[in-house]
């Protein structure tokens, strides 16, 4: 299980860092890629970059370093709560459903996490 959970926290990690950086970083790219982007400002869509960037490291870091590990969950808590948000608040009203795939594979993926760092496996 313990392999199971490194793997899911490296994919999560991957795909929301290089999200995060293009949103964070390269916010006229991510207005061209992403449709729910145009429809929101400059810095809302840095803020749900360095969300997501942050919510990476924190999938990783902690509990690879054994420094404040409860950490590792609460961020995978957090990567699910931005999930929740991108299907029900943007792609959903939005009729966007060709995202709703990806988006619920990444919200599985998180929460997968999130419960097996807290109740199964800590580290």
């Amino acid at each position: 299980m313990n392999i199971a959970l490194w793997i899911a926290q490296a994919v999560l990690a991957l795909i929301y860092v290089s999200a995060g950086v293009m949103k964070t970083f390269m916010v006229a790219k991510a207005k061209e890629q992403l449709p729910w982007a145009k429809r929101h400002s400059d810095n809302f869509v840095r803020f749900v970059g360095v969300s997501e960037f942050l919510g990476a490291i924190g999938l990783v870091l902690p509990i690879l370093t054994g420094i404040l590990p409860w950490l590792t969950p609460v961020a995978a808590l957090g990567l699910v709560i931005v999930q929740v948000l991108a299907i029900f608040m943007e792609h959903v009203p939005a009729k966007e459903y060709k995202a709703l795939p990806f988006n619920i594979f990444l919200l599985l993926l998180a929460a997968f996490v999130a419960y097996g760092r807290c109740f199964i496996i800590s580290r």
